[in-house]
C-alpha cells in the first residue's frame, strides 16, 4: 500500500504569497502523464444548496474530505497525486449584501449568529454550565488565539493586528464578534499530496514531505436547528478522531499533551474547539479548558478570527499551514486539522506526521 505523503503547499492572501512553487510542479506531474486527480473547494459563490459536483467539496469539514478521499486514492493505487485546490475572494470578489445573502444558508429569518447561540445554549445546558461560564471561555479561547498570532506574525500585537473595539461588544447573549470567524479575506490555497514514486520523480526532499496517516469523518443524519440535539451531543466527532487515530497508530492527545504534536481546532465560534477538546479526550470538563489553554496553543493560525476563515477554506489553510510549519519545526512530529461542515453536522479530524 502506497504512501499519501503531503509535499508541497502554497497560498495566496489578500494578494500576498503565490502560488508558483505548486503550479511549477504541478506541471511537471503533467508533463510527465501523471495520473492525477483534482479536488476543488467551492466558493461562497457556489449556491450552498444547490447539487455538489464530483470532486468538489462544501463546507467547513470540505477540505478534510477531500483529505480522506486523497489519502483513499493514492493508498489504494487509483492516483499517483491529487491536488486540492481552493479560492475564495471573500474581500474583494462580493458586494456586502450579496455576501450576507450567500452566507445565510438556513434562510433569512435564521441568521448563522443565532443558530450558533442556540446551538451554544443547548451545549452549555448539556454540561451543566451557565452563560457566564460560557462568556469566560470564550475569553480564554481568545487569549489563546492571540498567542498563537503572535508568533504567526512573530511580533508584538500591534493595535491594528487586532479587532477594532466595537467587536468585542456582543452580537448574541452567548458570544461578541471576536469569537465568530471573520470572512473578509481573499484567500487562494493548493496542496499537493503524492505517492513515494511521485515525490521520487519531482526530487522533493524528506523533509518537506508529511505522511497523511489519517483521517476521521463523522456526521449527524442532517444540520440545521432540527439537528441541534444531534450535532451538540458531538458524538461524530468524537468517532471522527477516534478513526483518526486508530488509522494513524497514534494516540494524538498524549503526543500533543508531551509537546510533540501541533493542532488546529476549528475556531469559527467557541463551540467547536471545545467540543474537540472533550472529544479528544484532551480534557475531561468544561472546568479543565482554562487551565489547558494556559498550557497549550490549539491553534498554529490564530484562529478564523484573527487569520480570518475563508468559508469553505480554513481547513485548506490550516492544513497549508501545518505542511509549512511541521516540516520547519525541529519539535514537532504530528500535526492534527480538525474541519466542521455547517453547523456541526459534518466533523473531520486529520492527522499527518513527518515523512521518513
Amino acid at each position: 500500500m502506497s504512501k499519501a505523503l503531503l509535499f508541497a503547499s502554497a497560498k495566496t492572501v489578500d494578494n500576498s504569497g503565490s502560488l508558483q512553487h505548486c503550479l511549477a510542479l504541478e506541471n511537471q506531474l503533467h508533463q510527465n502523464n501523471i495520473n492525477i486527480t483534482e479536488l476543488i473547494i467551492d466558493p461562497l459563490s457556489t449556491p450552498w444548496h444547490s447539487e455538489i459536483e464530483a470532486n468538489h467539496f462544501r463546507s467547513g469539514c470540505g477540505p478534510i474530505e477531500a483529505t480522506a478521499l486523497a489519502r483513499d486514492l493514492i493508498t489504494s493505487g487509483k492516483s499517483d497525486a491529487v491536488i486540492i485546490s481552493g479560492k475564495d475572494l471573500l474581500k474583494t470578489g462580493y458586494d456586502r449584501e450579496q455576501r450576507l445573502d450567500l452566507m445565510a444558508v438556513y434562510g433569512k429569518d435564521y441568521p448563522l449568529t443565532a443558530a450558533y447561540n442556540e446551538l451554544a445554549e443547548q451545549f452549555i445546558h448539556r454540561h451543566g454550565a451557565d452563560a457566564k461560564q460560557f462568556h469566560q471561555l470564550a475569553h480564554h479561547l481568545f487569549e489563546n488565539y492571540k498567542c498563537s498570532y503572535r508568533n504567526v506574525i512573530s511580533d508584538k500585537l500591534s493595535a491594528e493586528q487586532l479587532p477594532d473595539e466595537r467587536w468585542y461588544n456582543h452580537i448574541t447573549p452567548l458570544f461578541r464578534g471576536v469569537d465568530c470567524a471573520n470572512p473578509l479575506i481573499d484567500f487562494s490555497g493548493r496542496i499537493l499530496i503524492g505517492n513515494e514514486k511521485v515525490t521520487q520523480l519531482l526530487d522533493i526532499p524528506v523533509a518537506e514531505q508529511l505522511e497523511i496517516t489519517g483521517v476521521g469523518l463523522g456526521y449527524t443524519p442532517g444540520d440545521g436547528k432540527q439537528h441541534i440535539e444531534d450535532i451538540v451531543s458531538y458524538e461524530h466527532l468524537q468517532q471522527a478522531y477516534t478513526d483518526a487515530c486508530q488509522q494513524s497508530g497514534i494516540d494524538f492527545a498524549a503526543q500533543f499533551r508531551a509537546g510533540d504534536a501541533l493542532l488546529e481546532t476549528y475556531t469559527c465560534y467557541p463551540v467547536v474547539p471545545i467540543a474537540f477538546l472533550l472529544a479528544s479526550g484532551l480534557v475531561d470538563l468544561l472546568e479543565q479548558v482554562p487551565e489547558f489553554l494556559e498550557q497549550h496553543l490549539i491553534t498554529i493560525t490564530g484562529g478564523m478570527n484573527l487569520a480570518k476563515g475563508p468559508w469553505n477554506n480554513p481547513a485548506l489553510n490550516s492544513l497549508i499551514e501545518m505542511h509549512q510549519q511541521l516540516i520547519t519545526s525541529p519539535d514537532h512530529q504530528i500535526g492534527a486539522v480538525h474541519g466542521n461542515g455547517g453547523l456541526g453536522y459534518k466533523q473531520g479530524v486529520a492527522i499527518l506526521k513527518k515523512a521518513g
